[in-house]
């Protein structure tokens, strides 16, 4: 077995055992599944725009993201995309895929570099083996994912408008933001098009919606950083209250 990406990463096993317990699919493992964990990791250096895994390939096994931001997507055969959400650090991608054994059902690809540790399927099976205490995080994580496929859903299928859920995707994206005097800050570097990608609408409404959102001061913009100065506002617009 072969995955993409190089520079595999040099830290002692000590601090990636604590690095992949503060994971929330691996939080509960004990020490000793802990230390079998890291034994199976050798994190890789992808860059941006590179693809870690594409849609309908043979499952090779999970990639757990160190660090960076991964964009999982679908493909129409007639080239359309619909980007579907951005994996953070700790999430664990092409789980039911690799549990299955069916080809990966989406494309993850970084949108800057990052650090993912791929796990194989032959060794994620042998390891759920020794320890069963597994089974129940990744159900967990399992129920999340579905949650979150069915929060896109919800999104796209029953938001009246472009704006509205363009709104509601900054609110998530939010979530993972920084905190400042000025709001909430989000690292925004995505082209129009891309943002559009998740939203179902083309670049010129994503641009026009972001303009308007800047006027009426629900968003600011400074380079590649959006903020959020009021998210209760941007909330009352998405419907959400």
């Amino acid at each position: 077995m072969s995955f993409r990406g190089s520079g595999i990463n040099k830290t002692t096993n000590r601090s990636k055992v604590t690095d992949f317990q503060r994971r929330e699919v691996f939080a509960n493992l004990s020490p000793e599944a802990a230390r079998d964990l890291v034994s199976l990791e050798a994190p890789l250096f992808y860059p941006s725009h590179a693809t870690v895994f594409a849609e309908n390939e043979e499952a090779r096994g999970v990639f757990v993201v160190v660090q960076g931001e991964v964009k999982l997507s679908i493909n129409s055969p007639d080239g359309k995309r619909l980007s579907l959400h951005l994996a953070r650090k700790g999430e664990v991608l092409g789980l039911s895929s690799a549990l299955s054994g069916c080809p990966y059902e989406m494309t993850a690809e970084t949108l800057y570099p990052s650090r993912i540790a791929p796990i194989s399927r032959a060794d994620l099976l042998r390891f759920m083996v020794r320890h069963p205490e597994l089974h129940k995080s990744l159900m967990v994580e399992l129920s999340r994912q579905y949650g979150l496929a069915c929060e896109q859903l919800r999104t796209l299928g029953l938001a009246t408008s472009a704006p509205e859920r363009l709104a509601r995707l900054l609110l998530s994206w939010s979530e993972h933001g920084e905190h400042s005097t000025l709001g909430v800050c989000l690292r925004f570097s995505m082209t129009h098009e891309e943002v559009g990608e998740f939203i179902g609408a083309s670049r010129e409404t994503v641009t026009r919606t972001l303009a308007s959102f800047k006027s009426q001061k629900l968003v600011m913009c400074n380079g590649s950083t959006l903020t959020i100065p009021n998210k209760a506002a941007l909330a009352a617009y998405a419907g959400c209250y």
